[in-house]
């Protein structure tokens, strides 16, 4: 392999949004929980839903920060290692970035300060409002960058005008051909992962015997939301998939490892790809299924790698790979889900020490589907950075040397890996505490902050409302 400027580029891409990513897969469905959580609040007063929703703002409040530090390199990445790729797109692209910054970060950043430190100095409609805006600030970020990697994947609405993207129907950009169902499917991820981790913490303090009233609570709302959520993800996830055949089947071949066009193909279980050889080592198939699956029909026709040019194929292995994690992941969160279902009826769901430890267990599974699910769509992208239009190998920075993009990947890798373990070592110490230590420690603090008095230094003098 020659690592020449361009194949570490993509590598140091990779490693930024890999890690980035885990943070909104996070945190978009806890900003949502937690409204939800203080909606109930709101609603009934219950002390336990006030500890709740204290306990996952601070925790959200880290998440964000992280976020906030690692998504701040990737746009300064367009400069330094993409500018030819800016200087094409960014007509199409810098905008709606710029959108994602004024309407969700405003939003997120605003408001948080209020749901932080605010249940005593502002009325409770208030403080659900700020839990509100959060939450949709979250999932306006969401809905902006979907938009523009979705347009990356299937432009429209554009024209080229001396080698420049130039756009010509800001709803056509906006609302691309694969966006309405990469939107969905990546939304229903992020609330997924999320879920999972509710009942990840919920199952943990259940084991322990800690704030249990509160425990109970979240462990049975994310059960009921992950019910809902598993299921629909599996429906979306087919029809993205369906969207995908129409516009990119080169990599829906990728997919599937499938290198001849037939009809009635089998579903590839497993394989060794061989892209040199073109052919699938170790083979394990279900006949007629592979067809059933990606076109809804028994003999309908899938094409193959073979049918388009070597130099205009994905990669096989990480698509082919990264897919089944993917897919196992989310059956192993159906077998939970109508596990846990089981138990609900029973009677015995939180007292099934096994089934809780399992839950304990599956914490990670939404961000490792998150993760595959990214590796899919963006290793099955290439050769493309602007599917069929734009090559990759086009799209680098052309002073970039070797040497330069090594040492900022050293340098981006010993960051990351020194943010990620203290920030989860203190997102840790706030769910060993639990709930109710927490809400306790918040309330006691925030009564302090609400009955202190408010000093005039003689350097300040209030005239008619004026300062």
């Amino acid at each position: 392999m020659h690592f020449d400027p361009v194949l570490l580029s993509r590598i140091q891409f990779a490693w930024v949004v890999a890690w980035h990513i885990l943070l909104p897969a996070f945190t978009v469905g806890c900003a949502s929980f937690i409204a939800v959580v203080e909606g109930l609040n709101f609603a009934t007063g219950r002390e336990e839903y006030a500890r709740i929703s204290t306990f996952w703002t601070k925790i959200f409040a880290i998440a964000f920060g992280m976020g906030v530090v690692t998504g701040l390199v990737m746009p300064f990445q367009f400069g330094t290692n993409w500018s030819r790729y800016a200087a094409t797109a960014g007509d199409v692209l810098s905008p709606l970035f710029a959108y994602e910054g004024l309407t969700a970060f405003f939003l997120e950043a605003g408001f948080l300060g209020v749901l932080l430190f605010g249940r005593k100095l502002v009325p409770p409609w208030a403080h659900f409002f700020a839990a509100l805006m959060v939450a949709i600030g979250t999932l306006f970020s969401t809905f902006w960058i979907l938009s523009a990697n979705s347009w990356m994947q299937t432009p429209a609405g554009y024209e080229i005008i001396n080698g420049q993207f130039i756009p010509t129907d800001w709803i056509k950009v906006i609302f691309n051909p694969s966006f309405p169902y990469r939107l969905a499917h990546t939304a229903f991820a992020f609330f997924t992962t999320t879920g999972f981790v509710v009942l990840g913490v919920g199952a943990y303090l259940l084991r322990r015997n800690r704030s249990v009233r509160e425990a109970r609570i979240m462990f049975s709302m994310a059960l009921w939301a992950l019910t809902v959520l598993v299921p629909m993800q599996m429906v979306i996830g087919d029809m993205h998939g369906l969207n995908t055949r129409k516009y990119q089947p080169a990599k829906l071949a990728a997919i599937e490892s499938r290198w001849e066009t037939g009809k009635g193909v089998p579903l590839t279980v497993f394989a060794i790809p061989d892209d040199k050889a073109e052919q699938n080592k170790f083979a394990i198939e279900i006949p007629f299924l592979g067809s059933l699956i990606l076109t809804h029909d028994l003999h309908g026709e899938v094409k193959g790698l073979k049918d388009f040019p070597a130099d205009q194929r994905p990669p096989v292995t990480i698509p082919f790979f990264a897919f089944r994690a993917m897919v196992g992941c989310a059956g192993l969160m159906l077998g939970l889900v109508l596990l846990g279902g089981w138990l609900r009826w029973r009677g015995q769901l939180y007292d099934t020490r096994l089934y809780l430890l399992a839950c304990q267990c599956a914490l990670p599974l939404g961000f490792i589907a998150v993760v595959a699910g990214w590796f899919v769509t963006e290793v099955g992208r290439q050769p493309w950075t602007v599917y069929g239009l734009l090559r990759t190998a086009a799209s680098v920075s052309p002073s970039l040397t070797s040497s330069d993009v090594t040492l900022s990947l050293l340098a981006y890798m010993a960051v990351y890996l020194l943010i990620y373990p203290c920030g989860v070592m203190l997102i840790a110490r706030l769910v060993r505490k639990g709930p109710l230590e927490i809400g306790e420690t918040a309330s006691a603090l925030e009564a302090g902050i609400a009955s202190a008095p408010v000093v005039l230094t003689p350097a300040i003098k209030v005239v008619k409302g004026e300062v």
